[in-house]
């Protein structure tokens, strides 16, 4: 089968290289022209035979905007266009009516597994109508992983990447409570060594995961994460997630607080804790520090 790929980062670049060792016929587009097969999405789109399949991985939000744009011009109807980046499922409507009213179809697909994927194969939810899916599904199946397992078609255009979005939501709240625990075992004098804590969870216990996996590595390389800053972004999906719970009146506690946790941790001097810190001192007579 042939593939037309737009976006060869991280993801996009391994992807193609997986696809590839599969036995299809990928044709790359990235404005990188060091690692683009082609220059343009022009030239990619011609390089194509019809029915043809264009994969977006680019950022979500205006370069997917753009780059749809475009396709909506260049393909014909009968071809497919896949977004398989980090959009969000309300944008996946748009994209899919603003397509389908070309005669070009829409898939939206969420992809995890990193810079791992290449190796390890990729999870995959997909959404969109079942003669679009079944179109991309050798690609699909070139991408997931080995086994029974690993891609799912969620549903009609938006599941994948709602599905994704929630699987993110998760992510983050098993993260913060892998972080949690790390930080109150580096707390206490009895626990001399918390990374092997660490590793002793990796067999035999209800909390071994990749991320534990991934956690073990990460203090391996740096056993009390002294080399990093406590900082941590969000990709927008944690929001999303939230944002849909609200809509639809679905508590999600442990998630919407790992979400909040990562933006306390863009502050060097909390304004909160000053309030709290002051409370405490006029109710108490705690204890304060002054700033420097």
């Amino acid at each position: 089968m042939e593939l037309g790929l737009v976006g060869l980062g991280k993801m996009g670049g391994n992807m193609r290289e997986r696809i590839r060792r599969a036995g299809h016929t990928v044709i790359g587009y990235d404005r990188n022209p060091d690692v683009a097969d082609v220059h343009s999405l022009d030239e990619l789109v011609g390089k194509l035979k019809g029915p043809r399949v264009v994969w977006v991985m680019v950022p979500a939000g205006v370069a997917t905007q753009i780059t749809i744009d475009e396709l909506a011009e260049l393909l014909s109807p009968g071809d497919i266009v896949v977004d398989g980046g980090n959009s969000r499922w309300t944008d996946d409507e748009k994209h899919a009516e603003q397509l389908n009213a070309r005669g070009i179809g829409f898939v939206d697909c969420g992809v995890s597994g990193g810079v791992w994927g290449l190796e390890n194969g990729y999870a995959l939810m997909y959404g969109g109508a079942p003669e679009h899916v079944a179109q991309v599904q050798p690609i699909f199946d070139a991408l997931k992983p080995e086994g029974d397992y690993g891609s799912v078609h969620a549903g009609k255009v938006g599941a994948g990447h709602f599905a994704k979005m929630v699987h993110n939501g998760i992510e983050y709240a098993m993260m913060q409570a892998f972080a949690e625990g790390w930080e109150l075992l580096e707390a206490v004098d009895s626990v001399t060594d918390v990374r092997e804590v660490f590793r002793s969870w990796q067999e035999g216990t209800v909390i071994r995961s990749w991320l534990l996996d991934l956690a073990v590595r990460a203090l391996d390389d740096d056993e009390h994460l002294g080399k990093l800053k406590g900082y941590a972004a969000d990709s927008g999906e944690g929001r999303w997630t939230v944002e849909a719970a609200i809509d639809n009146a679905v508590p999600l506690p442990a998630i919407t607080a790992s979400l909040f946790a990562r933006f306390a941790s863009r502050q060097d001097d909390s304004p909160q804790m000053k309030m709290i810190a002051a409370l405490r001192n006029q109710f108490g007579g705690h204890a304060v520090e002054n700033s420097k």
